[in-house]
Formats: structure tokens, C-alpha cells, sequence
């Protein structure tokens, strides 16, 4: 199979780029000077590449970055899926695409809906949100009005080595080195009463690829692991695994305007349709993202 990825150089595209290698597919990339935006550049890019799937991950994936420039996102995020859907659908054989949305387009949730199904409503609450819940409209109206066969993914919360220390896991293990290195006196962080699905990237990128297979077009799929943690629980646990004995201290700067209490996903429907399940423990993830961080 011929893949083209978009945003194969952020973190997730560089582990789905690994994967689809060792799957012995035939990979294209686009140039990493190219703006996603830039609609007539990605055109020719989409159908110069003649791929049989995309996997589409090009994006502002940062929530919080969101709220300081909610424009860019939603140009980046929806605007960018509009011109690639476009791209595709113009192309000689229109390619099967992979979406990759987020669950954060559930929004804020009561735990009497937890874990999250697919049918429950999108009550986006960050720009960030909101430019996905649109890319995902622009996918469903791709397939229903033009045929294109898009299949949607909204991953929960992932991690692992390599992600950039803007995202809690990766930020609270770089603390930990920092301090045994004479560092940070203190492991800075956000909201600690938050609790999330938190899967391997490794687990993830699988998941993708048996979507690019098995998915049913126009359909969406979580990508969890169905069990949520405490972000007070991945920093002891970074802690303990690291021997290191600092103390943990909430920054108002880094609790984010909106912060949805507990985000847990079903992935029975993905489950059902590909037989994926994760198979990297939490302990496993957090040891090779310090093991990434140290000196």
C-alpha cells in the first residue's frame, strides 16, 4: 500500500512513519516546508504523490496554544482538511483517507457518560476542539457528498518518547532530569486533579494503520485504551520510577482556562472492527519517556 502522510514530522508522524516501514508499505511525505494551508501547493503535492491511503495528521495540536491564537488553529486544523479532502477527491483515484481527530471534541463530561462512546455528542470547549469538530464535518461531508472514503480517528491522549515537552508527560519527566541535574527545585504543574486515557504513541500508530484497512468509511472509531489515570498519579509514578524526591507544586500559569475533569474512551467499536489492542503498560511508556529526557 502507497501512504501519504501529512504532518509526518510532528511527533505521532515520525512513530507512524516507523510503523508503516515495518509493515512494508511504500511511504511519501510532504515536504516539510509545505503549509498545509497553502491550498494549490497541497494540491499538486496530493495528487503528484498518486497514494493509495493518507493518513491525515497535519495540525495545531497544542489545546492550550489554542487559546492564543484560535484563528491559526481553526485555519490550520479545518481549512487545512477542506484543501487535503479537496486535493483527494480531485486526484485520478482518489485515495482512502484517515482523519485524525481528537477526543477533546467531547467536551466536558459527566461521569455518568464515562467511558465516552462515539455517539455522544461534540461539545467542543477550546478552539482547538472546535477546528476538529470541524475538520470532522468536512470529512463526513467528503464521503457523503463526494465519495471520498474517509474514515475518522479520535485518539485520546497519547504519549511517549519524543513528544515535545509541551505536553504533561513529556514536561513533567524533562522537570525530573533538569532536577537531577541540579535543576528544577520543584515539578511544576497543571491541573493534578484531571484524569486521562493515556496510550503508548507505538499503540497508537498500529491502531491507524488497521483503520486505513479495516475502517468503515464515514465512520469514527476511538483510539484508547479504556482506563483513565490521574495526572497526580503519572507524576508520582514519574517520580518513583525516576528515584527522585522532589516536591510537586500546581502552576497557575500552566492550568489551561477549560480542563475537562476525567476524559476515558470505549474502544470497543475500533476493538470490533480491527482486533487492535494496546499492548505497551503505563510503566513501560513513562520509562522510555524518561529514559528520552535524561541528560
Amino acid at each position: 500500500m502507497r501512504v501519504l502522510v501529512t504532518g509526518s514530522g510532528g511527533f505521532v508522524g515520525s512513530w507512524l512513519l516507523r510503523h508503516l516501514a515495518d509493515c512494508g508499505d511504500d511511504v511519501a511525505v510532504l515536504d516539510p516546508t509545505l503549509d498545509i494551508t497553502d491550498r494549490p501547493a497541497l494540491t499538486k503535492a496530493v495528487i503528484g504523490a498518486e497514494a493509495d491511503a493518507v493518513v491525515h495528521l497535519a495540525a495545531q495540536a497544542s489545546v492550550g496554544g489554542s487559546w492564543d491564537d484560535g484563528g491559526r488553529t481553526f485555519e490550520v486544523n479545518a481549512m487545512g482538511t477542506l484543501h487535503l479532502l479537496d486535493a483527494v477527491a480531485a486526484s485520478a483515484a482518489p485515495a482512502r483517507v484517515l482523519l485524525v481527530s481528537s477526543a477533546e471534541v467531547y467536551g466536558p463530561i459527566g461521569p455518568d457518560a464515562l467511558p465516552i462512546g462515539e455517539d455522544q455528542p461534540l461539545r467542543p470547549a477550546s478552539p482547538y476542539a472546535a477546528s476538529k469538530a470541524a475538520a470532522e464535518m468536512i470529512g463526513v461531508q467528503a464521503w457523503l457528498g463526494r465519495g471520498v472514503e474517509v474514515v475518522r480517528a479520535r485518539p485520546f491522549n497519547h504519549t511517549g518518547p519524543g513528544q515535545r515537552a509541551d505536553f504533561v508527560v513529556p514536561s513533567l519527566a524533562r522537570q525530573i532530569a533538569e532536577a537531577a541535574r541540579g535543576g528544577a527545585p520543584a515539578l511544576h504543574v497543571g491541573n493534578l486533579a484531571a484524569k486521562r486515557d493515556l496510550t503508548d504513541v507505538r499503540d497508537v500508530v498500529r491502531a491507524y494503520r488497521l483503520l486505513l484497512e479495516r475502517g468503515a468509511p464515514g465512520e469514527v472509531y476511538n483510539v484508547c485504551s479504556g482506563r483513565s489515570v490521574g495526572i497526580d498519579a503519572v507524576a508520582a509514578r514519574l517520580l518513583e520510577l525516576a528515584g527522585a524526591d522532589i516536591p510537586i507544586v500546581v502552576d497557575p500559569a500552566r492550568v489551561r482556562p477549560i480542563d475537562i475533569p476525567d476524559l476515558r474512551g470505549d474502544p470497543r467499536r475500533l476493538v470490533a472492527a480491527t482486533g487492535w489492542e494496546p499492548g505497551i503498560d503505563l510503566d513501560t511508556t513513562l520509562r522510555d519517556v524518561l529514559a528520552a529526557a535524561a541528560p
